[in-house]
């Protein structure tokens, strides 16, 4: 069978996958359930195009990765071809451990299992399936690699993931201004003493990078409209969790209704086949289908949690730079019990108080963007700069936020 396939993506043009082995990943159940994984969670009730799945992301990241690899052998780095495999798959498999509608659901099903630990879980059962293939893999996404410079490639603040995904969203939603100019990024990426540093004629570059990914977090990522239907999802899902876990009877198939009946683990992960079964079948449309039926369930928050969201009657969302006083959310409480004919506790599920906070570039982070000068200096991307906007968008920006029923306004 010819493995070296090529696939059409539309944000690349046609990709090869380079080697059989990645081929074979690629093909594995665990690889496959990421096609029942949309990217962006509920970003399609704003952004009607974004409707792609991780499959896609993983796929596209593996490209950039190949495209870096080239330019760094180009410029002399010597890579093997075992290396270059494994840091393709490293990229191809860094977020196989995601639950269902990305991240909106990491807390409400699970505790504490956030899903990079899932999937340097589910890599190491790869590799013990494929004898070892993954060791060197493995030791790339863990950073414990001798050469750090292709755990930078993997998961660092400029990684082929966050050129990929950022060129990605902007292309399914629309938003042209979050294009980050991968191309040219890669173009200009050495290895200095085994390290990822950026050419000086990249600043600029950089900054254009940095730029996109700020746009993308408030105009995407974190738009108001987006951020109310995430809650409201992880809120529908925390209350059938907790009627579960009460005895009252919560429609579910049986793979989500095992992670609704009891808490879960890391430990529990790593050491329950039963638990880990369940997790590798669980998808987006395992909690669709789970709303469609809460929709109708005698429980008032339940039902109309479910019907809201199916319907896009999305709770109102109102931002503010303070986070809300007491009395107004006591306020807001009230209306909903009044409304509702609910108890105040129960009327506070269908209050849902929080805060965004987004700073496009850690300038205090272990592993910053580095620049190597003219002069041979390696210095931090914000003292090359001659602009301020680096060192404005390392500023971290919080905003807080409640949402509540429309109906009560």
């Amino acid at each position: 069978m010819n493995k070296k396939k090529i696939f059409n993506d539309p944000v690349y043009g046609f990709v090869t996958i380079p080697t059989e082995f990645l081929f074979d990943l690629i093909e594995h159940p665990y690889f496959q359930r990421l096609r029942r994984i949309q990217q962006l969670g509920l970003t399609g009730f704003v952004y009607p195009g974004a409707l792609h799945t991780r499959f896609h992301h993983a796929l596209g990241a593996m490209h950039l990765m190949s495209l870096a690899l080239r330019t760094l052998k180009d410029k002399g780095v010597k890579i093997s071809a075992a290396e270059g495999e494994a840091a393709m798959a490293a990229i191809l498999l860094h977020d196989v451990g995601h639950g269902p509608l990305s991240h909106a659901l990491e807390t409400a099903i699970f505790q504490d299992v956030p899903h990079e630990q899932l999937s340097l879980f589910l890599m190491e059962r790869l590799n013990k399936e494929f004898k070892g293939k993954l060791d060197l893999a493995i030791a790339m996404f863990q950073g414990t690699y001798v050469r750090p410079f292709f755990h930078q490639l993997v998961s660092s603040q400029l990684d082929m993931d966050r050129l990929d995904y950022l060129n990605r969203d902007s292309f399914y939603t629309g938003v042209e201004e979050g294009r980050p100019g991968a191309d040219r990024l890669i173009k200009m990426l050495r290895v200095h003493d085994e390290r990822l540093v950026l050419e000086e004629k990249a600043v600029y570059s950089v900054e254009n990078f940095l730029v996109s990914r700020r746009l993308m977090y408030w105009q995407v990522y974190l738009h108001k409209t987006v951020t109310s239907a995430e809650q409201m999802v992880i809120r529908v899902v925390q209350r059938a969790r907790d009627l579960a876990r009460q005895g009252v009877e919560v429609p579910a198939n049986s793979c989500l209704g095992y992670f609704l009946g009891r808490a879960v683990s890391l430990a529990e992960f790593e050491n329950n086949e039963k638990i880990f079964s369940h997790f590798v079948e669980l998808d987006d449309y395992d909690i669709w289908s789970a709303i469609k039926a809460w929709a109708g369930h005698r429980d008032v928050v339940l039902s109309y949690l479910a019907k809201s969201i199916l319907h896009r009657n999305l709770l109102k969302i109102v931002l503010a730079p303070e986070p809300f006083d007491e009395d107004f959310r006591l306020g807001i409480q009230e209306l909903i019990a009044e409304k509702f004919k609910l108890p105040m506790e129960e009327a506070a599920l269908l209050m849902i108080p929080g805060r965004l906070s987004n700073s496009a570039y850690n300038a205090e982070s272990q592993e910053p963007i580095e620049i190597l000068t003219k002069k041979g200096d390696i210095v931090n991307v914000m003292e090359a700069s001659d602009l301020p906007n680096i060192r404005a968008l390392s500023q971290r920006v919080e905003k807080f936020y409640i949402c509540y029923p429309k109906e009560i306004v």
